[in-house]
């Protein structure tokens, strides 16, 4: 008998102690909640369609990372979104960190 989720379990405590080891909060809300797990699905499915599938054949694991890490270099440095104002993520998250800082500072 052959069980797809052999091992989830174990890949979903290692993940949550890498997220803790990091120092970030885990964003999960409730058990068996499958929003943020969606989100991750489709985030690699992105990746899959715009990297791995279009960019391949691949000649190896090392030619598949780095073109992971291109991809989302340029994912949060040079995509420029329209719902936050035509500006890489980046360039939006600086923007929002420094006025609520700002905002912090007035208070």
């Amino acid at each position: 008998m052959h069980h797809s989720d052999r091992g989830s379990q174990y890949l979903a405590l290692r993940y949550t102690e890498r997220l803790v080891g990091a120092g970030i909060e885990p964003s999960v809300g409730s058990v068996g909640d499958s929003y943020d797990n969606a989100l991750a699905e489709t985030i690699n499915a992105l990746f899959k369609a715009e990297v791995i599938h279009r960019r391949g054949p691949w000649r190896s694991i090392i030619a598949v990372e780095y073109a992971i890490l291109e991809g989302v270099d340029w994912h949060n440095h040079r995509r420029l979104p329209a719902p936050i104002g035509n500006v890489p993520p980046v360039e939006a998250e600086a923007r929002y960190h420094a006025n609520v800082r700002d905002q912090a500072l007035a208070a």
